[in-house]
């Protein structure tokens, strides 16, 4: 089998894939836009024996239950504020513990990355095709 082939195909495959997860975090941001329940956390800091960077969202749903959000790597990358400080948060009534912070860096960095991501594996696709 043609080894440009396969990888035309291996390419094009990751890309889609890529695109469609892109387009799978741009709608959840557009449904917590359209129906979500925003509410207002506040950062915390991790406990001592959690090495990860950033802190802790705590915030209560809307039947007052306490919850705590973690950002990830969201949270370092897109700027979470320092311990003590007040941050929006939003969330689908149905899923509270499903949440994020209510803000356009932390709602659509997950697609902005998929997005680059399938666009470096068409680019490859088509460096692989060009002669």
């Amino acid at each position: 089998m043609d080894t440009e082939l396969v990888l035309l195909a291996l390419c094009t495959g990751a890309g889609s894939g890529f695109l469609l997860l892109a387009g799978r975090a741009v709608l959840t941001a557009v449904r917590l836009w359209a129906r979500g329940l925003c509410v207002t956390g506040v950062v915390t800091a991790r406990a001592p024996a959690d090495r990860r960077r950033g802190g802790l969202v705590a915030y209560s749903d809307h039947l007052g239950r306490p919850r705590l959000l973690d950002p990830g790597a969201y949270g370092a990358l897109c700027g979470l504020p320092p311990v003590g400080a007040a941050v929006p948060v939003v969330f689908v009534r149905s899923r509270p513990a499903a949440a994020r912070l209510w803000t356009l860096r932390h709602l659509l960095a997950p697609s902005f990355g998929w997005f680059v991501s399938s666009t470096v594996a068409f680019g490859t696709a088509v460096v692989v095709v060009s002669p």
